[in-house]
Parts: structure tokens; C-alpha cells; sequence
């Protein structure tokens, strides 16, 4: 018999592989959705969306403990039969980069509507990304107006933010770094805490339990996505001044700035630029939220300044490369914002390609080992798509490499010279070895220039 029951309110890539995770170790968890196809392939045991890993245990839940994982399409049920109700709805961006809670409303007057019918205690857990001030002001004011029940004691109420990177949400689920608990009172995040110690058992040896209040849970998301984000634009920025001057090399400055203590190496590589669900909508929310409050934030503006004008500075390097790409057959290697997912979310490869079309360059392919059939929802007849490698170079005068996909840095010169009309290549990840390919083919690469 499991020993906790949780709902998850929210079927994206937080929700159904923290849902997927909590299955496997024999936590009987509810899922819910309004999206009927969605319900029934996760009830199918079938991921609805590419993510590493996730197929693979939900394969093993199927088989061996199919009732631990269910999808319903009725909330108020799912809230009525568990303990813990995870809120794990999106929060896009609105068209004023601000953020939208609409979702988040709408889950929590529904949780309202469940605990009017429930008489026990009951913890609500907000996993979303929200803005500071939400969890207490929003969430909890509807849960209370809707059920009439008092938060703190009918309901108990946390902020606990996700930390997980897309492409790896599984192991991030399994091994965190640090579980945020931000609590309304100490029966709340006690509750949450003692769950977490169920589910992770000695991982938590190496894997501290922060407590504090929701708002400051809240901002800590935002902490961590906002620095994450500077990095990748500082290291672009860097890889930009690498440009300036013959025989730098961005990937060894960024290795000798990341060997320090303080720093790390991570999110220093230089490329064309942040994408995917979070960073740029979670960049965008909190400076308006800023903003809103009085305080325009300067730094994060020039962290989104700078990852906007990659695309525009890949092209650039492209047509100083391959001169003039009208009428030219250009290549894009990789659709995804990152490799191990086929979110195309603000995926630079968007921006790329509006990029190109802005100049006048129609004949666009490309090619994701993922991701093809979210590009082409995204981007409709932009582009063409290829199904190979060897057909995405095939008659092309210019490649740029978008997504670091493990295959595509087992390529070698030879096999842009054997496809491509003209074999043009442009690194936008910084994948290859540069030596080797500036010598046998026309080449360039972010962050470093020949001497003239």
C-alpha cells in the first residue's frame, strides 16, 4: 500500500516527469489535464512529448504498477482523492513580456472548489515559476474565497521551485543539487519536507532542505534562471570580443575563467544564444515585475539584448563566409533549443531563421534527430525539413550548426564535403575542433578569428 497520494495539476515537463519519478517510487500520484488526448496517452503509458528518459519509466510503470500513475481529466477529483496537491501549470509570457497567471488562477479556484467538499487537512504545493507575492496573494486568497477554508489550518501551503534543465528533467527530478521548501507556517513546509524525505531517502546526505517563506522561494527561481541566463551572455559577450582580435579563442578564455572556485565552467560556452520555457519568459517576467514596482532592472535587459543579437551575428558570419545567401540553399543542423528534447520554445534556431528570411534567404532546411514535428508546428513552410543528416546538406552552400546533438559532433570535414554544393560551415556551438575543420574547409566558428 503507498504510503503518500499526490496530484499533480499540470501535465508539462515539471508536471508529468515529476508525476512519472514520484510513480516509480511507489507514490500513488493522480495527473491531471483538461487536454483529452494528452490524458489518454499518458493513461496509454505514452509520453506525449520527447524528453530523455521519461519514455523508459513510464514503460516500467505500465508494466509493472500501471494504478500508481493515472491522468484524469476531471482536477477537482484528482485534489479529492490525494494528499498533496502539486501545482505545476505554465506561466507564459504575455505580450508585454510580462508573465501570465492565468493558469495558475484557474488551477487554484479549482483546488477551492475540491476542498469546499474535503474536511481534511489538505497541502497545496506551488511549483510553478511565479513572481514574488503569488503563492500568498493569488493562490492561497482564491483557495480560501472559493472553499471557505482557512490556509494554515485546512490547507497548508508551500513554494517549492524547480530546478530542473530540459533534456535531463528525469535525473534532475532523481538527483536534485537542493530542495527549496518556502512555507506559509512550519506544519506546511514540515509536511512537504517529510515527503521529500520519503522519496529521497539518502540522496538527501548530499542534497541540503532549504526552508524559508514563499516569497523568498519564489525569487530564488528566478535567482537561479536570471544568473544562468547572464552567464550564457556574458560568455557571448566575451565570445564577441574574442572576435575582435586574431587567434583568441573563446573556449580556452572561458576555461580559464570557469576554473575558478567561484565561478564554474558551466554556462560559460559561447553559442547562438539561451532558448527553451524558461530563461527567456522567467528573464522577461521579473523584469517587469521590476519594473512595475519602480525598479527597471539594467542588467537584465542587456542579458536579453545580447542573446537576441546572436542570431543576427551568425548570419552575419555566414554572409562574411559565404557571401551573398540569396539564392543559396542554407542549412540549419539542429531545431531544438537544446539537445535531449524537441522543445522548439525560443529556440534560437526561431531566430535564426527569421533572421535569414529578414535578408531575403527563402531556401532554408533543416534538420533535428527530435524535433522536426515541433518545428515544423512552430514554423509551418519557413523552412523545409530534412529527414538526415545527408539530406539537410544535400545541395547546400552553407551550414550552421544550431543544436549540439551528440551525432552531429561525430561529423567530419569530409562529410560536409561529400553533401554540400559548397561546403560552408558555420559553428555556432562550438562542437568542432577548430584547427581541423579551418583547415579543410571554409570555416568559422563563435568566438574566434583567423589572423588576416
Amino acid at each position: 500500500m503507498y504510503k503518500y497520494s499526490v496530484s499533480i495539476l499540470g501535465t508539462g515537463f515539471i508536471g508529468l516527469c515529476s508525476a512519472a519519478c514520484f510513480a516509480e517510487k511507489d507514490i500513488k500520484v493522480l495527473a491531471s489535464t483538461h487536454n483529452q488526448k494528452k490524458a489518454s496517452m499518458i493513461n496509454d503509458g505514452i509520453a506525449p512529448f520527447y524528453e530523455a528518459d521519461l519514455q523508459e519509466i513510464m514503460d516500467d510503470i505500465k508494466a509493472n504498477n500501471p494504478e500508481l500513475l493515472q491522468c484524469l481529466l476531471d482536477p477537482v477529483k484528482a485534489i479529492l482523492e490525494t494528499d498533496i496537491s502539486m501545482i505545476t501549470q505554465g506561466t507564459p509570457m504575455r505580450e508585454d513580456k510580462s508573465i501570465d497567471l492565468g493558469f495558475i488562477e484557474s488551477t487554484a479556484r479549482e483546488i477551492g472548489e475540491a476542498l469546499k467538499q474535503k474536511d481534511s487537512y489538505h497541502l497545496v504545493v506551488v511549483r510553478s515559476t511565479v513572481v514574488p507575492g503569488t503563492s500568498r496573494n493569488l493562490v492561497s486568497k482564491i483557495i480560501s474565497e472559493v472553499s471557505g477554508k482557512v490556509p494554515g489550518k485546512d490547507f497548508g501551503l508551500c513554494m517549492q521551485p524547480e530546478f530542473l534543465a530540459e533534456g535531463r528533467s528525469i535525473k534532475d527530478t532523481l538527483r536534485p543539487d537542493r530542495i527549496v521548501i518556502g512555507a506559509l507556517d512550519d506544519k506546511s513546509g514540515d509536511m512537504l519536507q517529510e515527503f521529500y524525505e520519503y522519496f529521497y531517502g539518502d540522496h538527501l546526505k548530499n542534497c541540503p532542505i532549504l526552508r524559508m517563506n514563499l516569497e523568498s522561494a519564489e525569487l530564488v527561481k528566478y535567482g537561479n534562471n536570471c544568473l544562468l541566463s547572464t552567464k550564457i551572455s556574458f560568455a557571448n559577450e566575451f565570445a564577441n570580443f574574442a572576435q575582435l582580435v586574431p587567434n583568441v579563442d573563446i573556449v580556452q578564455v572561458m576555461k580559464g575563467v570557469g576554473l575558478d572556485y567561484r565561478i564554474n565552467e558551466r554556462f560559460l560556452g559561447p553559442g547562438v544564444g539561451f532558448g527553451g520555457s524558461c530563461f527567456h519568459k522567467d528573464v522577461n517576467a521579473i523584469k517587469a515585475w521590476s519594473k512595475s514596482k519602480g525598479y527597471p532592472s539594467r542588467l537584465l535587459e542587456a542579458v536579453l539584448d545580447i542573446n537576441d543579437d546572436q542570431a543576427i551575428r551568425i548570419v552575419d558570419m555566414a554572409e562574411e563566409l559565404a557571401g551573398d545567401l540569396k539564392n543559396k540553399r542554407i542549412t540549419l543542423l539542429g531545431l531544438a533549443f537544446k539537445p535531449g528534447t524537441d522543445d522548439m520554445r525560443e529556440a534560437p534556431s526561431i531566430r535564426v531563421i527569421n533572421e535569414l528570411v529578414k535578408r531575403g534567404i527563402t531556401d532554408i532546411v533543416g534538420y533535428d534527430p527530435k524535433a522536426n514535428e515541433t518545428a515544423e508546428i512552430e514554423l509551418g513552410n519557413k523552412i523545409a525539413y530534412a529527414n538526415s543528416i545527408e539530406q539537410a546538406l544535400n545541395d547546400s552552400e552553407c551550414a550552421l550548426l544550431i543544436t549540439e546533438w551528440e551525432e552531429f559532433k561525430e561529423l567530419k570535414p569530409d562529410d560536409f564535403k561529400k553533401h554540400m554544393k559548397s561546403p560552408n560551415l558555420i559553428d555556432g556551438r562550438r562542437i568542432f575542433n577548430y584547427e581541423t575543420f579551418n583547415e579543410k574547409l571554409p570555416f568559422r566558428a563563435i568566438g574566434r578569428v583567423n589572423p588576416n
